[in-house]
C-alpha cells in the first residue's frame, strides 16, 4: 500500500506525457503567434481609396492645378 503513493495522475508514466504534451501546445502557440505577427494573416486588407481621396492626394502633391482639381471634382460629384 505504501508503494502506490506515486501512481498518481493515472500511473507512472502519465506525468512525462503530461508534461510534454504542455510542451508541445506552448511551442505550437508560440509559432502560430509570431507567424500570424509577421504574416498579417487575420488582418483585414486595406481599404481601397474612393476616387475624391486619390484627386485631393494629387492636388495636395501637385501634380495637377487648381483648375483641373475644379473640373474633376465637378466631374466627380455629377
Amino acid at each position: 500500500m505504501m508503494q502506490d503513493w506515486h501512481m498518481g495522475w493515472g500511473g507512472m508514466g502519465f506525468g512525462p506525457i503530461l508534461w510534454i504534451g504542455l510542451f508541445v501546445i506552448l511551442i505550437v502557440a508560440i509559432v502560430t503567434f509570431t507567424f500570424r505577427s509577421i504574416s498579417g494573416v487575420g488582418r483585414s486588407p486595406p481599404r481601397e481609396k474612393t476616387p475624391r481621396e486619390i484627386l485631393d492626394e494629387r492636388f495636395a502633391r501637385g501634380e495637377i492645378d487648381q483648375s483641373e482639381y475644379d473640373s474633376r471634382r465637378a466631374e466627380l460629384e455629377r
